[in-house]
């Protein structure tokens, strides 16, 4: 019997991913890992893992899966997603429950339509190679995960356990709730490059993601942001989240897959706590910047960090029962079609 997960449809963009490969940009290698860490974070803490065990990163349309093990636990996090389990009638899980699947079960990862990415964690982990200590894919190097690249038709994720351990699933108490909200940033290292005006614009506009989008980074429809002297500058490390403006003047919000140096100068930088809520932004979505302090930046990821440790405490028991989700279900277009009354 294969112990794994086999791939039925990809997706859009699929990858094994965990939370980054840390300590190489200096020779070029970028950190790469979960867009959204935090939702990561929860699938793994929801089917028992390590928080930085391997998962699949889903982006904007989810894989469908044959579980090809005796059992397995998955659960899947990120706002509006869930699992779809095929059947008469379909079963929907939601994000923030695990559930576990007998042997050639086929289940689909919806990913939520306000949201770009979400996450499927299974219990004990997927089983790929580690490259310099992570899990984590980096396409554009074929480098990390499985093969190096997104997952395709017939593949198939070996697991590291082939029956899942026989416990009470886990869900969320009280799921968190997805909100709009600005996304904070510290200004620099660079904003002595721009003009006034565009530092004023940055942070009073409002920007739209537009769909030169991807894991790399967001390119952003608004205001042209002004250099004050050039745009080109002796190239110098990037951190996840920098906003690079080159001569165009349209801003670059970096992502996971980030060059690690780049020569335009960088107006602002997202802070830490808000890279997840930038990670689940999709192309159309509108963005708007909102500055804080360095030491406003600090508190404020301590302050995340907290309350993620804090919901991931208080997971409980799933209750018993295969009561479906209606609300879900018919969100998910399952049911179509007209029928004809009989009188």
């Amino acid at each position: 019997m294969t112990i794994g997960l086999k791939v039925l449809a990809p997706g859009l963009h699929t990858t094994v991913q965990d939370l980054g490969r840390v300590g190489y940009q200096h020779i070029g290698v970028p950190v790469s890992g979960a867009l959204d860490g935090s939702s990561l974070r929860l699938a793994n803490a929801l089917v028992g893992n390590p928080q930085n065990t391997a998962v699949l990163e889903a982006l904007i349309s989810g894989p469908t899966l044959e579980v090809a093990v005796d059992t397995a636990r998955l659960a899947v996090a990120g706002a509006g997603a869930s699992l779809i389990i095929r059947g008469d009638p379909p079963r929907i899980v939601a994000a923030g429950q695990s559930v576990t699947l007998q042997h050639g079960a086929v289940v689909e990862i919806a990913v939520g339509r306000d949201t770009a990415c979400c996450y499927l964690a299974v219990e004990g982990g997927i089983a790929v190679p580690l490259v310099l200590g992570s899990a984590s894919t980096y396409v554009r190097a074929a480098i990390g995960g499985f093969q190096g690249r997104a997952l395709r038709r017939d593949d198939i994720l070996q697991l590291t356990i082939a029956r899942a351990a026989e416990r009470p699933e886990l869900r969320i108490s009280a799921p968190p709730v997805a909100a709009e909200q600005s996304i904070r940033v510290v200004l620099g290292p660079q904003h002595d490059y721009f003009a006034e005006d565009a530092v004023t614009s940055l942070l009073s506009a409002e920007f739209r993601i537009s769909k030169d989008a991807d894991r790399m980074g967001l390119r952003l429809d608004g205001p042209v942001l002004r250099h004050r002297h050039g745009w080109d500058i002796v190239s110098d490390a990037i951190a996840t989240g920098s906003i690079q403006v080159p001569g165009s003047g349209q801003a670059i919000v970096l992502l996971a897959d980030h060059q690690t140096t780049g020569g335009y100068p960088k107006i602002a930088t997202v802070i830490s706590a808000d890279l997840p809520a930038l990670g689940r932004r999709r192309p159309g979505d509108m963005l708007r910047f909102l500055s804080v302090s360095l030491e406003t930046a600090e508190q404020l990821a301590r302050d995340a960090e907290h309350e993620l440790a804090k919901l991931i405490s208080t997971l409980e028991p799933a209750p018993n029962g295969t009561d479906l989700d209606f609300g879900l279900l018919y969100d998910e277009n399952l049911i179509s079609g007209v029928t004809a009354g009989i009188e």
